[in-house]
């Protein structure tokens, strides 16, 4: 039995938001305003009034990882809490992104999207560190080798809350140049290389208006969730 919550408010204050681990629970998040997400161990350097020029505001989330941008018109977030002991549940820590990267090619094929949970090593681990999506580790789920879920894990000893991220568009030019300049040279290179190697709804889907495809995609995973065991 899945406990399903919509919640809106700030990134800030979603990210900040205390969720029960004791139970299995989906918490579908609606921001409100579009911002920019640093890991809890990047450098935030960028020029707030280039960055606020640009439409957008800056966070620092708890959990570490790459710089996450959060449009609330370009993206699906939901975060989805198992607890410690549940059989969905693994000490592990790798192994335990698989059973929900399962989930979602599940869900996206429902859509008509044929997606691949990756299993290997981080695929552009450098640049991953500096932005999320632009590195693929494992259980996220690309198609053809572009990366369109994201997935990260916070753990404590009650259970474990994966917070997961579909782009229904991918529009880095809006963001990237505000804040390139935060991140070294070397970083900036990595990036660079690999904000091509994501896609999203939009890019994979024939209806250009993405009408109701937000909600298409939260109901796909939410029906693969109540399917398992």
């Amino acid at each position: 039995m899945w406990d399903r919550h919509l919640v809106g408010g700030t990134v800030a204050e979603l990210h900040h938001r205390d969720v029960p681990l004791d139970r299995r629970s989906v918490w579908v998040m609606e921001p409100s305003t579009p911002t920019l997400v640093f890991g809890s161990a990047q450098r935030e350097e960028c020029d707030r009034a280039t960055v606020t020029a640009a439409g957008w505001s800056a966070t620092r989330r708890r959990s570490g990882g790459g710089l996450v941008a959060v449009d609330p018109h370009d993206v699906v977030w939901i975060d989805v809490v198992v607890p410690r002991g549940d059989p969905l549940w693994s000490e592990d820590v790798g192994v335990a992104f698989d059973w929900i990267g399962d989930a979602w090619v599940r869900a996206l094929a429902t859509l008509g999207i044929v997606g691949r949970r990756h299993r290997g090593d981080t695929v552009g681990a450098e640049a991953g560190r500096a932005v999320c999506f632009a590195g693929i580790g494992r259980g996220e789920v690309a198609v053809d080798g572009s990366k369109l879920v994201g997935l990260s894990q916070r753990r404590t000893r009650e259970g474990a809350r994966f917070q997961c991220m579909v782009h229904l568009r991918w529009r880095p030019d809006r963001w990237w140049p505000a804040v390139a300049a935060a991140f070294s040279p070397v970083e900036q290179d990595a990036v660079a290389t690999r904000l091509a190697a994501v896609t999203s709804i939009e890019a994979l889907s024939d209806d250009a208006s993405l009408g109701g495809a937000a909600d298409l995609v939260v109901a796909g995973l939410v029906s693969e969730l109540l399917a398992l065991p």
